[in-house]
């Protein structure tokens, strides 16, 4: 990790700059004095990004904007900065670290787009506990977006998709509408000629390997009020 600083941050080093990660990437956009504060770089943090596969491609085609690719692993987060140094994508820094700890490393509003890509079904009744998206999930991180921002979720697993659906649901009953539900879709490529075609970023690696077995995707995009 050491050789990446300033590409990886882990652990603690996580939550250091929290509220003001875009001061810490590592070319000069974010840090430029003569940026007007209407000119608001946009921030896009990825959740379980593996290797970095979407966040590479999403930040090589918006240098305009800031991109976190979050994981737990070592061996895909040090992929990914190997990959992003070598495209010089100074736009693109990595997190290893536990998603239950987004609301440390990030302060109220600075998030402007949030993804959730295919994360552990974790389908047997017994293991739901370990389910990432819950109601209570979604309350701690209403806060960490900006009014505007978006939220968006895609699994293969409808089971999972449904508990997210109720999840949601509880919440609004509960909290009032920090959320909108601004797209919901059961089977996201059905209209698609061939979404084999269909390429990274638009799809994920494991997307596309689900798309080839004839698994239906499911899609969320919850809108922050």
């Amino acid at each position: 990790m050491e050789e990446f600083r300033g590409r990886i941050y882990s652990d603690n080093a996580t939550e250091k700059h929290r509220g003001s990660w875009r001061e810490h990437f590592l070319d000069s956009a974010s840090n430029t004095s003569t940026q007007k504060s209407s000119e608001r770089r946009a921030l896009h943090v990825e959740i379980g990004c593996n290797g970095g596969h979407v966040s590479l491609e999403w930040a090589d085609r918006n240098p305009k904007d800031a991109f976190i690719g979050l994981d737990w692993k070592f061996k895909q987060i040090h992929r990914g900065a190997e990959k992003a140094n070598k495209r010089k994508l100074d736009n693109l820094i990595f997190f290893r670290s536990h998603a239950e700890r987004l609301p440390f490393m990030f302060g109220d509003g600075e998030i402007d787009f949030l993804y959730l890509f295919f994360p552990d079904p974790w389908p047997k009744k017994a293991q739901w506990k370990n389910r990432f998206l819950t109601a209570d999930r979604l309350l701690a991180i209403a806060p960490l977006l900006r009014p505007g921002g978006v939220f968006h979720i895609k699994t293969d697993h409808a089971g999972y998709f449904e508990w997210m659906e109720n999840a949601v649901s509880e919440l609004q009953k509960e909290n009032g509408r920090l959320w909108k539900v601004t797209d919901l879709n059961r089977d996201l490529h059905q209209d698609h000629p061939n979404p084999t075609t269909l390429q990274i970023p638009d799809v994920t690696l494991f997307e596309r390997l689900f798309i080839k077995d004839g698994i239906k995707i499911h899609q969320m995009k919850l809108t922050r009020l």
